[in-house]
Parts: C-alpha cells; sequence; structure tokens
C-alpha cells in the first residue's frame, strides 16, 4: 500500500493542541480548596472571555453533569477542542505579510480533538481529525444571523471561518463533526497560539521523549532540538506541536502522532505530580486557560468541575488518544478521506459509551520507548479487518445504554489500521524519511 502523502504543503496551518484537553479540564478544579474557593471561582469568571452559544438543534442537548455521592459527579461527556492558527493579535512574530496572507480573523479550525468521557468515568477516548480531512460540512448559522452554504465535500479546517465570526465558527466546527460522528457534542471551546503557550507556561512545560533530534525552522520560534529527553514551555511547547516538517512523514497525520506523544506524556505528568491536587497552581492554569480560551456556554464552573473530577476518575491505561481512520482522498493525493469500515467501528463505540482499545501502531511521528525505565503496556489484539476508505457516509444516532453503577461496557477493539497510544504507554516523537 502507497504511503499516504497529504498535507505535505507550504506551512500554513500551525497547530495549538493538547493544552485544551488538559488546561480546560482542570480550569475550575482549584475551586474544590477552600483557601481559595471564593476567589478563584469570581475571578477565574471575570476574566473568561464572553461564551459561545452553541445553537440548539434537533436532536441535540446539553445537559448539565448531575451531581453524585461523594462528591462525585456522572454523566457522559463529549468537548469539542479546537486550535484556531489565525495569526491575528497573536504578536509581532505573526504580523509580517505572509503570516498574515496564511491565515487571519477566525482562521481555520486546524486542531480538532473529541474529548469524550463515559458516563460511568471509567474510559476516556480522545480523537484527534485531520485537518485535510474531506467531508460534507453542513449549513451553519453566521454572525450575521443568516446560514452559510454547505459542502458536499470540504476540509475539515475549512468550517470555523464559515460562521463569519470566532462563536459561530466554533458551532460550525461542533455542527460537523456531529454530522461525521453522529454524536451529541454540547461542550466546546477554541484556542490560539498564544492562548496555547500561555497554558503551557501556567502548567510549567512537558518532558517529552525524542527517538531523533527534531529540526523545523518553519515555526515561529524555530525548532532545533536534541534525541533524548526535552522539557517544552511556551512558545517552544506550541512550535513542537506546530511542527510538520520536523516530525514523522511531513503530513498532517504524522503531526497527530506527535502530538498524541505530547498529550500522552502530559497525562502522566500531571496524574503523578501534585499539580491537580495544588489549588495555586491550578489556578495559575485556570486564569491561563480563562483568558486565552473560547469557551461554548455550557461549560459553565460547575460542569468544568465535573470533567475535572471525570478525568482525575479515570486510569492512564483507560485513556486512549487515537487518530480518526482516514485513508488518502482518491482525487487528491494531499488530502485523506474517512475509512468507512474502521470509522463506523469508533463511531459506532462512541455512540454506544464503549471503551475503545487498540490493535495497530503509533502514528508516523512515534514510536514506543524501550528506554530501561520505560514501562511496556501489553497491546491489544483483534482480528484483521477490511480497510476500504471512501466518503463519509451518515451515520445514526445511537441510544445510549450504560448507566451509573452498570457494569462497564465491553470495549470495541479498532482495526490494525487504526493508530494512537493510550496515556500509559511511553512513546517518543521521531523523524520520519521524507
Amino acid at each position: 500500500m502507497a504511503q499516504i502523502q497529504h498535507g505535505r504543503l507550504r506551512e500554513g496551518h500551525p497547530v495549538a493542541s493538547a493544552f485544551r484537553f488538559v488546561g480546560l479540564a482542570v480550569a475550575v478544579a482549584l475551586v474544590s480548596s477552600a483557601c481559595v474557593a471564593a476567589y478563584a471561582a469570581h475571578d477565574v469568571v471575570a476574566t473568561a472571555a464572553p461564551p459561545v452559544h452553541i445553537p440548539d438543534l434537533p436532536g441535540r442537548t446539553a445537559e448539565p453533569l448531575p451531581e453524585a455521592p461523594a462528591g462525585q459527579t456522572v454523566g457522559e461527556v463529549n468537548m469539542l477542542l479546537v486550535g484556531t492558527d489565525t495569526r491575528s493579535k497573536q504578536g509581532a512574530e505573526y504580523s509580517d505579510s505572509a503570516n498574515q496572507s496564511a491565515s487571519t480573523g477566525s482562521g481555520n479550525n486546524d486542531v480538532n480533538i473529541l474529548l469524550h468521557i463515559s458516563k460511568n468515568h471509567d474510559s476516556i477516548s480522545v480523537v484527534s481529525f485531520p485537518r485535510d480531512l474531506e467531508i460534507p460540512i453542513p449549513s451553519c448559522p453566521t454572525g450575521s444571523g443568516g446560514s452559510s452554504y454547505s459542502s458536499s465535500k470540504a476540509m475539515l479546517n475549512t468550517a470555523l471561518g464559515r460562521g463569519g465570526d470566532d462563536r459561530n465558527g466554533l458551532a460550525c466546527a461542533v455542527l460537523t463533526v456531529e454530522q461525521l460522528t453522529g454524536l451529541d457534542i454540547p461542550y466546546a471551546a477554541s484556542v490560539t497560539f498564544d492562548g496555547t503557550s500561555a497554558i503551557s507556561s501556567a502548567i510549567g512545560g512537558v518532558t517529552v521523549c525524542l527517538a531523533t533530534p527534531i529540526v523545523d525552522y518553519n515555526v515561529t520560534p524555530p525548532l532545533d532540538l536534541k534525541a533524548g529527553q526535552q522539557t517544552l514551555v511556551g512558545p517552544d511547547a506550541l512550535s513542537f506541536l506546530r511542527s510538520r516538517h520536523g516530525v514523522g512523514d511531513g503530513s498532517d497525520l504524522g503531526r497527530i502522532s506527535n502530538q498524541q506523544v505530547f498529550m500522552s506524556s502530559l497525562a502522566r505528568e500531571l496524574t503523578s505530580s501534585t499539580t491537580l491536587t495544588n489549588p495555586f497552581k491550578l489556578y495559575s492554569i485556570a486564569s491561563a486557560a480563562a483568558k486565552n480560551m473560547l469557551l461554548s456556554d455550557t461549560l459553565n464552573v460547575k460542569t468544568l468541575l465535573g470533567i475535572v473530577q471525570a478525568v482525575q476518575k479515570v486510569g492512564l491505561d483507560n485513556m486512549v488518544f487515537v487518530q480518526y481512520p482516514v485513508g488518502q482522498d482518491p482525487d487528491d493525493i494531499n488530502r485523506v478521506v474517512p475509512n468507512v469500515y474502521a470509522a463506523e467501528q469508533l463511531n459506532t463505540a462512541l455512540q454506544s459509551d464503549q471503551p475503545i482499545r487498540l490493535s495497530g501502531t503509533t502514528g508516523d511521528a512515534a514510536e514506543v520507548d524501550t528506554s530501561p525505565s520505560a514501562t511496556s503496556t501489553p497491546k491489544a489484539t483483534a482480528t484483521p479487518a477490511p480497510t476500504a476508505t471512501g466518503g463519509a457516509a451518515p451515520t445514526p444516532r445511537a441510544t445510549k445504554s450504560t448507566r451509573p453503577g452498570s457494569a462497564p461496557a465491553p470495549a470495541v477493539t479498532l482495526p490494525p489500521s487504526v493508530s494512537g497510544q493510550t496515556a500509559a504507554q511511553k512513546t517518543c516523537s521521531k523523524k520520519g524519511q521524507h
């Protein structure tokens, strides 16, 4: 099978990544500490940007997470986390004509990550959708009060720009991913370059493993990292997450697997450190997130607190990062389309609130860490399945069957063609052949 060569275009679509997931989830966890609760809750809410209203369309709900015994919460969570590549108001380093020509205004939704937390909070699925994914995009509400045009086939990262402004653009990205997956997605957030750098600095940096040197002068600031363990913070973390030419095969798929190395390392560091129990540390993260992220109006303080409680409950082995199943677009070598067989399995598992398991490998920009300090994680096995590709088929919505207190839903093992990793797997980023 020929190697997918999509996305080898001029560097004009940088990435902001995992900070939306963890930064958003921990944004208000500090309110559980009495010593800073009152000040934190007021200050974080006061500094946040005005929220985004995601249109109430038929079949879509935004139910708050109900309270459960012992201070915990129950409830399934579907949240879309969007990274925009806009250069507007991003500082002098992006003010040159080339950057301004590349993306301004709402920008493109170059990062699209779906966070699915199971109703019983026994599993988390983090699904990354390639920006170059060609799929149908629905008509979306616009800032002028009208509606955008629909497309039977267009790049996913054009959805953000169809709303006419940041708020309606985020809603359009949600509607597009809902149509693709068959899910209700009541929660959403977006972040810019500056936001990613600020949240990274508040977290204190993330240590990642590099199997090879990572060099990329197409990002700002340029990357020139030696192999080994590297701690990335602020603008350097942003460049690492943006990099295409320095990792994998130079495509957006390689960049996704590089981001998964970062996200899994971040998850391990946060769960093994005192960050999630340090109210002052969390306040710093919360403030950075509130000032630099655009949130849907469904993401109030109580909901965010419920989400972070759910994240804390799930073990690293049950936190799975997966790339949405795709194959090369037969009409364009630089684009991808859904792998119908594998995508239907993933969509159905998410709709049915079932955990997912991987039988494939990491993506092109990652490899398992074989150093003595790394802990191996057994891989699941599955019978090989067809990997036909094609256009996105409509996916029916499924009725959720898992109830609080019930036995865990059976896991769905995805075909070997689907790449990803668990948070427990220690992996290293690497440069590919391109």
